[in-house]
C-alpha cells in the first residue's frame, strides 16, 4: 500500500493515522516516522511562524487541539533547555512542551473479564466517559491518551451495539462506563518485573535536581536515563534517600481544596511512591516538557519511562491488585 504526503498528513488529520499504522501492523512507526499525531494540553497556546517564541504567533490553539507534526526542529532560540519545536505542515511551529505525542488505536473489545479487574490504558487522544452504559447518558469526565483505568466489569449494550468496561475512580469512588474500543487491557506479561535475577541490593536510582534526569542503575553501572520534570521551587521534591515501597498502576491525583482543586487528574499512570507524604515517579500527559520543573514534588516522566521505572522496581504489583503497600521494601532512590 502506498500513499504520498499529501494523503498522509490528511489521514493524520482526519485522526485516522493510528489506525492505518495499526492496521498494517505499524502502529510502532510513530515514534520513528517523521508524522505522528500530537494534542494540544494546555488551555490556549499558538502556532508560530518560526521555531521560536520570538516568532510571531499566527493561530490561537485550544486544549486537545489535535495536531499533525511533520517534523521535529531545533528552535534558534538559546539557552533552551528543551530545544524541539514541532513544525505542523506548512501551517506554522508550536513548542514540543505543549503537546502531547498519541496514537488513535481503536481495539477488539474483550468479550469477558479476564480476572477480577484489570489495568488498562487509553490508546486514542481523547476518551469520554458515561454515567451509564449508554452513549447518550450524562457524560463523566473525559481522559486522555496513555492514562491508565482500573477495569471492573464489562457490559454490553446490544441495542447500540456497543461494549463498554466499566472503569473504577479511585478518588471519589465512583465508577464510569468507556467505549471499551478506546482501552487496551493490559496484558499480565507486561507487568511482570524487569531484571529480576538482579537483587533490590544491587539496585538503585538517582535523581539530578539540576540536570532534571532520572537514572537507574544496576551493580553500579547505567542501565537507563529518563528526563523529568520534578517540583518547583514552591513545591520542592525532597532530597534525601527513599525506597519505592507503595506502587500502583493508576492514580486519580488531585491537590488543594477538592470542590475547587489547584489540579485534578483521573488516571495517572504507573506511579512508584517513595514517601507517605504523595512523592512518587509517574507518567505525565498534561505536559511533554521534561528538563525543567513543573511538578508539586513529584518526579514527572514520560508514561513509558514510568512504566519501564514501575516494572523494574519492587514491590511487584500483581495484576489483579490496585496497589501494594510495603513499608521498608524496595529499591533505593536517591534524590540530590
Amino acid at each position: 500500500m502506498t500513499f504520498n504526503r499529501r494523503d498522509f498528513l490528511k489521514l493524520g488529520g482526519a485522526g485516522l493515522l493510528g489506525l492505518l499504522l495499526s492496521e498494517l501492523g505499524l502502529d510502532s512507526a510513530r515514534a520513528a516516522a517523521p508524522y505522528f499525531q500530537g494534542r494540544v494540553v494546555y488551555t490556549w497556546t499558538s502556532l508560530y511562524d518560526a521555531p521560536s517564541f520570538q516568532g510571531r504567533k499566527l493561530l490561537p490553539l485550544p486544549r486537545d487541539t489535535l495536531l499533525t507534526v511533520t517534523e521535529k526542529v531545533q528552535t534558534t532560540d538559546k539557552d533552551a533547555y528543551n530545544p524541539v519545536w514541532y513544525q505542523i505542515g506548512d501551517q506554522g511551529f508550536i513548542y514540543s512542551g505543549w503537546v502531547q505525542p498519541v496514537d488513535n488505536i481503536l481495539n477488539e473489545p474483550v468479550r469477558e473479564m479476564p480476572g477480577k479487574a484489570v489495568t488498562a490504558e487509553v490508546t486514542v487522544p481523547t476518551m469520554d466517559t458515561y454515567w451509564k452504559p449508554s452513549l447518550v447518558s450524562y457524560r463523566g469526565p473525559r481522559m486522555y491518551y496513555s492514562t491508565t483505568h482500573w477495569v471492573i466489569d464489562i457490559v454490553h449494550n446490544d441495542e447500540e451495539e456497543t461494549t463498554f468496561y466499566y472503569i473504577y475512580d479511585d478518588l471519589w469512588k465512583a465508577a464510569y462506563y468507556a467505549k471499551a474500543e478506546n482501552l487496551r487491557l493490559v496484558p499480565p506479561s507486561e507487568l511482570t518485573r524487569l531484571s529480576s535475577h538482579i537483587s533490590d541490593s544491587l539496585k538503585h536510582i538517582e535523581v539530578d535536581l539540576r540536570a532534571q534526569a532520572v537514572t537507574a542503575f544496576e551493580d553500579g553501572r547505567p542501565v537507563r536515563s529518563m528526563r523529568t520534570s520534578t517540583g518547583t521551587k514552591y513545591n520542592p521534591t525532597p532530597k534525601g534517600w527513599f525506597k519505592t515501597f507503595y506502587k500502583r498502576s493508576s492514580r486519580h491525583m488531585a491537590g488543594g481544596d477538592l470542590a475547587a482543586p489547584e489540579y485534578d487528574l483521573p488516571g495517572v499512570p504507573w506511579v512508584t511512591y517513595i514517601n507517605d507524604s504523595g512523592v512518587s515517579f509517574h507518567g505525565t500527559y498534561w505536559h511533554n516538557d521534561y528538563g525543567t520543573p513543573h511538578s508539586h514534588g513529584c518526579i514527572n516522566l514520560t508514561p513509558s519511562d514510568a512504566k519501564w521505572l514501575f516494572r523494574w522496581t519492587t514491590p511487584n504489583v500483581p495484576p489483579d491488585k490496585r496497589f501494594l503497600y510495603l513499608p521498608g521494601e524496595g529499591v533505593n532512590v536517591h534524590i540530590f
